[in-house]
């Protein structure tokens, strides 16, 4: 079983994604590719924040 990628993981993913991206470099299958695997690392990110922060609004009202 593969281990859950990490919020910092997936930040620093998103951030080689956006620098090869930036380069100017990349053809256009891989565009396309990269913008689909940074669109699913965006959607886990905002899963992350909005769970931890549920977490904390729990532990603020106990």
């Amino acid at each position: 079983m593969e281990k859950e990628m990490t919020y910092e993981q997936a930040v620093k993913r998103l951030e080689q994604i956006v620098a090869q991206i930036e380069s100017g470099e990349m053809d256009i299958d891989s565009l396309a590719s990269k913008l689909k695997e940074a669109k699913g690392l965006v959607e886990f990110c905002k899963d992350k924040l909005t769970k931890v922060e549920t977490e904390v609004k729990k532990c603020l009202d106990m």
